[in-house]
């Protein structure tokens, strides 16, 4: 007996391509797992951890600097806390940067960018202009400015950069609305007496979410970096929080002896910026979009 027919490409659905493309991208996949291993550390911290209570003010001298070993499979920092512990909370932090930050940045900048598309004229002009102009600041240099101004904190941290971060969001939005403002079935939903409303949410919008999902994903590895720099330099969250950029500061005075110190934390910078590009990227050969 004959084996039965493999359906042809063109008679399968966009969406299950789109998704066989993911899953035959390798490096898609890896990207996919790191990211989930990283939000799955963030959610069961407590349970994952080792040593929980290190990630709070506490001290244990007779054990400061050791080296990896079974009880501390990736040693202790300069006063004893258990660095498994606190990375698998810094990636809590990182998290809640990310969610912070794109929960914000991303629906302003793409309400504005569908705006600005959409609407043209005077709207146009104005959205344009304002995020060009916020575009022109450099993001480090207004978010030191901030962290300077305002007491170093995760929310300060955020808001350090949330201020600029949307604009990218707006700029893209409002290239890919403007083209397809510019398509005969948006001119058949005006005829149809469709509301501004109708054609922004229901029409423009559903096709530049791959395009925004792409840029979200890419992004969210850019602001973990970003965070890690501002904590870096003392800008970020306030000590005894575990942050993976203010451990990486904190080692590095007692390189190279201590190199733990600064290789765990570094390491997982590494990991979770990789995992959210490589996803990123799997995501935009998915769609089939430029980010």
């Amino acid at each position: 007996m004959s084996a039965p027919a493999m359906p042809q490409p063109e008679a399968l659905s966009t969406r299950y391509m789109a998704w066989y493309r993911f899953t035959r991208n390798p490096a898609a996949v890896i990207g996919a797992f790191m990211v989930v291993t990283v939000i799955l550390a963030a959610i069961f911290a407590p349970l994952i951890a080792p040593y929980p209570d290190h990630v709070g003010a506490v001290v244990d001298f007779r054990n400061r600097h050791a080296a990896p070993d079974m009880a501390h499979l990736l040693g202790t920092d300069k006063v004893g806390r258990d660095i498994l512990s606190r990375v698998v909370f810094g990636f809590r932090v990182s998290l809640f940067l990310v969610i912070g930050v794109l929960g914000v940045a991303v629906p302003v900048g793409a309400a504005l960018g569908l705006a600005a598309g959409y609407f043209s004229g005077l709207t146009e002009r104005i959205i344009t202009g304002f995020t060009n102009v916020m575009l022109a600041i450099p993001p480090l240099v207004m978010a030191l400015a901030i962290g300077n101004v305002l007491e170093p904190n995760l929310v300060n941290a955020m808001l350090a950069i949330t201020l600029l971060w949307w604009t990218w969001h707006a700029r893209l939005v409002y290239r890919v609305s403007k083209s397809i403002a510019a398509e005969d079935f948006i001119e058949a939903a005006r005829l149809a007496g469709a509301s501004h409303w109708h054609i922004l949410t229901r029409e423009i919008l559903p096709n530049c979410i791959s395009v925004i999902s792409v840029k979200t994903t890419l992004d969210a590895a850019f602001v973990i970096l970003f965070g890690a720099t501002l904590s870096f330099l003392g800008l970020g969250v306030k000590p005894p929080t575990p942050d993976l950029g203010s451990m990486v500061a904190d080692g590095r005075q007692f390189l190279p002896e201590m190199w733990w110190e600064v290789l765990a934390p570094g390491f997982a910078i590494f990991y979770a910026t990789l995992g959210f590009n490589l996803l990123g990227d799997g995501l935009r050969d998915m769609f089939d979009v430029e980010a």
